[in-house]
């Protein structure tokens, strides 16, 4: 159970962050002023930001989670994603910086048209709620463990309302530098949490269990096997991991506007790339500690099951750690930092959707209102955005996934189809927003059906089943197309199908 000044840490690093954030805002004149920050952010700050983003709750508590269950193979991913980050920079940025625009779907405006704009603009929209309200529902997690601990009976609804509405708030009033420079603090404040919990638990680790720890294989990074099955099937395979990984990357990074809002943000090129690059070694990093948090709570809790510790699902065991053994102060100091991830992705993705609504969705219309109006409905639209994530939030309550890779698996989705259409407006000189729109539409179909229905049995038999029950996959063996696939699958079906129907008037 938490000490009264846990929750003291608590209250005055969530104020602390609403004062700051609407500090750190400046003055705000225009829509552009508020969704870009008026390209006055140095390179690091959004270096820092970009991380923060992508790192969420879902990172502080699920990849602990994974290592706990699992072992280290999950780091392989961040060599893909660095090779990722360096395509994107190499092929999408300099598209990107020429001109002025705000969002990453306006490239598709001037290449396709507003048709396509507006087509890849709702799939973000649509897929941000999903992935986030994923990332949103994972903080409600240890603090319902620590209202718990206190006797008290606070439902997840309860506690996404109190989260969001405090994000919503400085989000609302200080737009996207508050955003960035509340990133750069979250950021701080999370990994120094997450340092001090390893300190502490390499600590009290007894004789002999760092040789426990090799022995079980949990230090494992690395992992090959090159059977087309093992590829296929297990996400953390070296070659999966490596190109699947960097292919995800490619799209989260290029495609999604949550990312490419601060890479647009930039003042130049060169600080763009300075900032994408940056921010992939800083993941390299982060998810060594985390994976290290994971293998030291399986060491310290002798390597029960989570139904052992009385826990309803694998995320928990990190929050547990944090609420009962942490000393006084620490504990509020590091759970203090898994708000800070989640309100940090939160705002950003608030920002992010509002942008795109504005410009992409309603960009003939606000075209023609005045500075102060666009300003004035860019904050109204942050606050919308707010109230749908909460409702979203709250319907992953009984999903049993580690919620990092359920996060990861919602963004697959579409991500392919996203990638898929860039290239294709980059690559083949032919294609027009028909073939784009045909392509784009067709790969978020066929991912549908892919990611509920293709499986593969115990002696490598390939099978349709359309989203089959429990029982059905432990009698069959069934095993799922592993997720880091997903977004390379979708991207070579919308270049594939759109590069076709381009020969129809190539000329």
């Amino acid at each position: 159970m938490l000490h009264p000044i846990d929750y003291i840490v608590i209250v005055v690093y969530l104020l602390g962050v609403v004062a700051f954030g609407i500090r750190s805002a400046g003055k705000q004149t225009t829509m552009r002023d508020y969704f870009m920050g008026s390209k006055e952010l140095p390179w690091w700050a959004i270096c820092f930001s970009i991380v923060a983003t992508e790192t969420s709750t879902l990172t502080v508590i699920g990849i602990p989670a994974v290592a706990y269950g699992g072992n280290m193979t999950f780091f392989q991913l961040t060599f893909g994603y660095l090779a990722g980050r360096i395509a994107v920079s190499a092929f999408l940025l300099p598209r990107y910086m020429r001109g002025e625009i705000q969002t990453a779907y306006a490239f598709l405006g001037e290449r396709y048209g507003a048709s396509m704009q507006r087509a890849s603009s709702v799939t973000f929209l649509a897929t941000r709620l999903l992935a986030d309200g994923v990332r949103l529902f994972a903080t409600a997690i240890p603090i319902k463990i620590i209202a718990s601990g206190a006797g008290l009976d606070i439902g997840y609804p309860t506690i996404i309302l109190g989260i969001g509405v405090l994000t919503a708030i400085y989000t609302f009033v200080g737009g996207f530098k508050a955003v960035v420079w509340m990133d750069v603090v979250q950021m701080s404040l999370y990994v120094f949490g997450a340092i001090l919990t390893i300190v502490l638990l390499a600590k009290s680790m007894p004789e002999g269990a760092w040789g426990h720890l090799l022995d079980s294989g949990k230090l494992t990074v690395f992992y090959s096997d090159f059977s087309l099955k093992a590829i296929l099937t297990q996400p953390y395979v070296l070659v999966t991991a490596v190109i699947g990984g960097g292919i995800f990357s490619m799209a989260s990074h290029g495609t999604d506007q949550l990312i490419v809002q601060r890479l647009l943000s930039c003042r130049n090129l060169g600080e763009s790339r300075k900032a994408l690059i940056g921010s992939a070694f800083f993941v390299m990093g982060q998810f060594a500690i985390f994976l290290a948090v994971g293998a030291l709570l399986w060491s310290y809790y002798g390597g029960v099951g989570f139904a052992e510790l009385g826990l309803n699902r694998l995320d928990e065991v990190f929050p547990k750690y944090i609420v009962e053994q942490l000393p006084i102060g620490v504990a509020g100091l590091v759970l203090a930092g898994i708000l800070a991830a989640a309100m940090s992705t939160l705002s950003s993705s608030l920002n992010a959707l509002a942008s795109s609504s504005m410009t992409d969705i309603l960009g003939r219309v606000t075209s023609t209102w005045t500075d102060q109006k666009a300003l004035q409905v860019s904050r109204w639209m942050t606050l919308g955005w707010a109230l749908v994530f909460m409702f979203f939030a709250t319907l992953f309550e009984n999903v049993q996934n580690p919620v990092v890779e359920l996060g990861l698996s919602i963004a697959s989705f579409t991500y392919g189809a996203l990638l898929g259409v860039f290239l294709l407006g980059i690559l083949v000189a032919a294609s027009d927003q028909k073939d784009a729109l045909i392509g784009f539409i067709s790969s978020i179909i066929v991912m549908v059906a892919v990611i509920f229905g293709v499986w593969t049995t115990q002696d490598g038999t390939w099978l349709f089943s359309f989203n089959p029950s429990p029982e059905e996959k432990q009698a069959l063996g069934l095993v799922a197309i592993a997720w880091p696939w997903y977004t390379t699958i979708g991207t070579i079906i919308t270049l594939g199908l759109g590069s076709l129907l381009s020969i129809r008037h190539k000329k």
